[in-house]
This record gives C-alpha cells, sequence and structure tokens, in this order.
C-alpha cells in the first residue's frame, strides 16, 4: 500500500539540524537509490539477507550490536518511509534557511530481539539507522518527536526479551526534489543494508 504522509508530529516546537546534507559520515557507503516520497508496508514472512548490501521491500536484515557489556542479535526491516511537506520541515528549525526546499522523512524500522541477553537499559539497535537521497546522507534532526502512529520511543522500552520486536522511528530532512529516498542501517564499521521504496 502506497500512500504520502502529512502533518507528522514533532515533540518540540523546533529541532535542532545536526548533520549537513552534503557528505556526512556515518559508516554508510554513498547508495544507490531508487525512489521518494513514499510507503511502503513489509511483507508478510519477510526473508533475511546474508550480508550488507540492498534488500527487497519486507527483507529482513540480520544483525549484532554491542548493548553494554553484551551482543545482541536482532532482525532488522525497513517498514516504511512518511514523507512531510516543504512547509512542515520549515516548521522544525529555528534557522528557516536550513530547512529551504528541504522535506521530512520519518523512517519505520522494526527491530526484533533474536539472541542475547534480556536487556534492562535503551537499546542502541537503531544507532546504524541513516536515511539517504539522490546518494547523499540526510540531514538528521535532533529533537524531531519520533512518536508517529506505529513509532515507540526507545527510551520507553523498560526491558527487551528474546523475542519481542519494537519499531523505531528517526526524522531526516532531504532536498523535496530528491529522485530516490533510501533507509540504510548497519553494524558498526559493517557494510550497510539498504531498503529502497518505489516511487508513485
Amino acid at each position: 500500500m502506497l500512500h504520502r504522509k502529512t502533518a507528522l508530529r514533532v515533540a518540540a516546537p523546533v529541532a535542532v539540524l545536526a548533520l549537513s546534507l552534503t557528505a556526512c559520515g556515518g559508516g554508510d557507503d554513498a547508495p544507490d537509490a531508487k525512489a521518494k516520497q513514499s510507503t511502503a508496508q513489509a511483507a508478510p514472512s519477510p526473508t533475511k539477507a546474508a550480508s550488507g548490501g540492498k534488500l527487497a521491500t519486507g527483507e529482513s536484515a540480520t544483525g549484532k550490536v554491542k548493548e553494554g557489556d553484551a551482543e545482541i542479535t536482532y532482525d532488522i526491516t525497513a517498514q516504511k518511509v512518511d514523507i512531510g511537506t516543504e512547509a512542515e520541515a520549515q516548521a522544525l528549525v529555528q534557522d528557516k534557511s536550513e530547512a529551504k526546499g528541504m522535506v521530512l522523512v520519518v523512517s519505520h524500522v522494526k527491530y526484533t530481539h533474536k539472541a542475547g541477553a534480556t536487556l534492562a537499559d535503551r537499546s542502541d539497535a537503531d544507532d546504524g539507522t541513516t536515511i539517504w537521497a539522490d546518494g547523499e546522507r540526510g540531514a538528521v534532526l535532533i529533537g524531531a518527536a519520533n512518536d508517529a502512529a506505529g513509532c515507540e520511543d526507545p527510551y520507553d522500552v523498560p526491558s527487551w526479551k528474546q523475542g519481542e520486536s519494537h519499531v523505531f522511528c528517526d526524522s531526516y530532512l532531504i532536498p523535496a526534489n530528491a529522485k530516490s529516498v533510501e533507509v540504510h542501517w548497519s553494524e558498526e564499521d559493517g557494510e550497510p543494508y539498504i531498503w529502497s521504496f518505489p516511487n508513485k
């Protein structure tokens, strides 16, 4: 099911634009992007990719994350992206010029605890998630809420047992005229898994 989401919610009146749109680091290689301003649902029975690389809609990756003294194995699936309007992006930042010609993108990524100890603190699983547009990493927004429908706050997950799943969201700005959008997730120093969402 494809649709464009408007009226994305924010927790604070003004978010902080943390990264510039061009040539940002973060461990991801430049992607081959596929689409923009779309939403795609995960398949009911996702398969798993063997290593970093491009994944089909609904396909999941398996990765390990150092959580304190433990290493946890997760299944990760980028379920969809919500893309807002230029007006919404302007409302999110203090310096309006920083968001000129930009739109807000919110990724919805599902993490399933597959192996390892029960977590008692906030998970770092979503730290490896980034959003890219036309081969460039987007600009992350600090202070933009990730509490849209279907999103959870990692700080609100007090305990995470094996077999449980949670959906965490990340907010980025990308150029409004971008022809492609991708969600990347990677282990520390690992190659990124890349989900592309078809443009409509």
